[in-house]
């Protein structure tokens, strides 16, 4: 069947029944969001427990909760229990709530969207962190949906809102950093570039770094806060070692991350968005490829990707018999990465700035989730600011396009 040729009705008629198909089925695996505590889910809801005696935190309770997280779903699933009582469920129903409303901004067809939308809804669930973390009270969905609603309004020209909003992302998980610093550097370096050019520059075309870049800055207020990158008191035993002290790094963290990239982003859209002509786009990039993978070789070479962690990617990176194999996986996996995403654009900025950010983390590839959702958002509306890296060639829309139908 080819999705494309489907009138809208059609479309929106499917999207219908698969998600209430796929959510019911999510639920009752999920024990209808009633089964016991799962993993984090314990600490997290403790954590949420610190701010479910009254619905406005003191600075104590901010300083003193017990998790690396920044603080915000905490608030709101506090706050949900301190309205409503009901324990942990409430705080699953929530994150279920904002699962579905992420599949519906991102596969919801218009006409701008020209059959995308239902594509891009299903390389959202290769992911399998996203339906896996649909129900649980785990503060992934918290952070998407706010680093979603930045981009939506990023794209909109609604610059305000968007920082507003990244704010709250970073607010909701410090990793959320990532997207308004990728954004405020894309934009700075398209004005550096008018200028470059002696094109003329409007004022109003500094907003669109100005506002992400204070947005970014957010975080500094929870450094100021927390005297550190998280709660002191949730720091030890908890924190793995590279977080225990400011300006340690694990450059091979990068690696991992850019290999979980390939794994959950480069490969479902190579299958769900196919090249045209995969031979010709060789022959044109070639020098261009080679270059990235010896430069990469080199940065593996000397700061190999880490081998304990948490993950799917790490489970299948363990069943391998010799150090060198894992090493291969994770270089042929990030060498994906740095191929499609090797144009400075958008995309790429924010790829950089999340492997630089996971220097700083244990590597897990549920970290790449914000990534993805925000990836097949960008896909299904086909943004300006995200190329294909030569390995399609698609219209770009016009501003007129976003409007929805």
């Amino acid at each position: 069947m080819n999705i494309q040729s489907l009138t809208r009705y059609q479309q929106k008629a499917i999207l219908i029944f698969g998600i209430t198909v796929i959510y019911l089925l999510v639920v009752a695996w999920l024990d209808f969001l009633q089964g016991p505590d799962w993993w984090d889910e314990t600490d997290f809801w403790s954590s949420s427990l610190t701010f479910s005696d009254d619905l406005f935190p003191s600075l104590e309770e901010l300083r003193s909760y017990h998790s690396l997280n920044t603080p915000l779903p905490f608030i709101i699933f506090g706050s949900l229990e301190y309205l409503f009582g009901g324990g942990i469920f409430a705080g699953r129903l929530l994150n279920l709530v904002l699962s579905i409303s992420i599949v519906l901004m991102i596969g919801w067809p218009t006409k701008a969207k020209k059959g995308r939308a239902l594509l891009c809804v299903i390389g959202l669930f290769l992911c399998p962190y996203f339906l896996w973390l649909s129900g649980r009270l785990y503060t992934e969905m918290i952070s998407c949906i706010w680093v979603l609603l930045g981009m939506l309004a990023y794209v909109r020209d609604r610059h305000i809102l968007s920082g507003l909003a990244f704010v709250l992302a970073i607010a909701s998980r410090q990793y959320m950093l990532a997207f308004p610093a990728a954004i405020a550097t894309y934009e700075f370096f398209s004005v550096a570039s008018a200028y470059q050019k002696g094109e003329s520059v409007e004022v109003q075309q500094h907003r669109r770094w100005i506002i992400p870049a204070i947005a970014s800055l957010s975080i500094l207020g929870w450094v100021l806060l927390f005297q550190g990158l998280a709660p002191e008191s949730a720091i030890p035993g908890k924190a793995p070692e590279v977080q225990q002290s400011v300006w340690a790094l694990t450059p091979g963290g990068a690696m991992n991350f850019l290999s979980f990239v390939g794994t959950y982003i480069v490969i479902p859209e190579f299958i769900l968005f196919p090249p045209k002509n995969p031979i010709q786009t060789f022959h044109r990039n070639k020098k261009k490829w080679l270059a990235i993978a010896v430069g990469l070789l080199i940065f593996c070479l000397i700061f190999p990707p880490l081998i304990e962690g948490n993950g799917n990617v790490v489970k299948i990176a363990e069943l391998l018999p010799f150090f060198w194999m894992q090493v291969a996986l994770y270089y042929g996996l990030a060498l994906l990465a740095c191929i499609r995403f090797s144009k400075p654009d958008l995309l790429f900025w924010m790829v950089v700035f999340n492997a630089l950010i996971m220097m700083k983390a244990l590597p897990w590839d549920r970290y790449v989730l914000p990534l993805v959702v925000t990836f097949w958002y960008l896909k299904s509306v086909n943004y300006k600011g995200m190329s294909d890296a030569g390995m399609q060639d698609e219209e770009e829309l016009t501003e007129s396009d976003w409007q929805p139908t």
